[in-house]
């Protein structure tokens, strides 16, 4: 059975024979090979980030032979990677399957890849879970670069800060991230070192409502129905030309509770705020079962209510190498004019 997986990964391949050089022609080495809940293979991402091959399953472990079939196709057709295989089928998609030796310490390995002439820095392997950059979301880092150059950009739920560094690279004004982590943060500092950016990047570790609280003008109290709230970094009221708006599915913190089932406006209206009159709010949505227009609905219904209608809206849609077999791809990106 370990040749059954040989032909999805040829078809997949074939695929992106149009999309591939392409992406080389503009400094692009990270994309998928393989997506495998639409190309056969329910629960296994193939996805190359410059000389590594990251080989995820989600479902349940690869068997050995047929990882061993996989890493026998891309050495013949897409030589010189370095594979590393993460077994993600337990509780939280957590990584399941040790490693030892030089696997461990290439898994470990710290490499520098690119991404519309963008360098970032990746690893197989850290104290996470997911990779430091992801792929879906190029289409919507290449959309910001093509926005934002003179503009001010806010770039909320950051994570390794890649919209960020995108925009000062192309030319943005002045670019702000906000995460709560310090590892994600720390990781988008390298990344602004290994580019050479014409405007400084800023980085505020902060919880999202907060920062988006105090930017939109709202304002966070130190004490909420008599509760004081953790500390928190003071900053001025502005807005922003551009904002990207990146939530996880669901996060609770003392300040407010991400849920983007059951209540996207809890978000998307501070977001909404700290965007300027005229300005742009690019949103996501990476819940497969939430359906794009009813989701719009609710962004349409969120912001009249707010007194900032959208004026015009665009679906920016995943690129090739992220199909799709019903043109309702999970991760939902909607540009939006306020």
């Amino acid at each position: 059975m370990s040749d059954a997986i040989v032909p999805l990964l040829a078809t997949a391949l074939d695929a992106r024979a149009e999309l591939l050089p392409r992406l080389l022609a503009e400094q692009t080495d990270c994309y998928r090979l393989l997506h495998g809940s639409v190309e056969g293979y329910p629960g296994l991402t193939i996805d190359r980030y410059g000389d590594l091959l990251l080989v995820q399953c989600f479902h349940s472990p690869l068997a050995a032979e047929t990882l061993n079939a996989l890493e026998a196709f891309y050495a013949a057709k897409v030589p010189g990677l370095t594979l590393v295989y993460n077994d993600r089928s337990h509780a939280n998609s957590r990584i399941g399957n040790p490693l030892q030796g030089e696997q461990l310490d290439a898994a470990m390995a710290t490499r520098e890849v690119h991404e519309l002439g963008v360098t970032y820095r990746m690893q197989g392997r850290h104290s996470g879970q997911d990779p430091w950059l992801f792929l879906d979301l190029r289409a919507a880092r290449r959309r910001v670069m093509q926005e934002v150059a003179g503009k001010s950009l806010l770039n909320l739920f950051a994570y390794t800060c890649g919209v960020g560094i995108a925009a000062a690279k192309a030319g943005a004004r002045f670019v702000v991230n906000v995460d709560f982590a310090d590892s994600s943060l720390l990781v988008g500092k390298e990344n602004a070192r290994l580019n050479a950016l014409p405007v400084r990047p800023r980085f505020v570790k902060s919880d999202a409502f907060a920062a988006m609280r105090q930017y939109s003008g709202l304002g966070q109290p130190e004490r909420v129905r008599g509760k004081r709230m953790p500390p928190f970094p003071k900053l001025e009221a502005q807005t922003f030309d551009l904002v990207v708006l990146d939530p996880p599915r669901h996060a609770k913190s003392p300040f407010g509770v991400v849920d983007l089932v059951n209540d996207y406006a809890s978000v998307f209206k501070p977001a909404l705020l700290c965007t300027a009159a005229g300005g742009t709010l690019i949103c996501t949505n990476n819940v497969a079962n939430v359906q794009r227009n009813a989701w719009l609905d609710q962004l349409q219904r969120s912001a009249a209510k707010a007194n900032r209608p959208i004026r015009e809206m665009e679906w920016i849609m995943p690129e090739a190498d992220f199909p799709s077999s019903d043109g309702q791809p999970p991760l939902k990106i909607a540009l939006l004019r306020v």
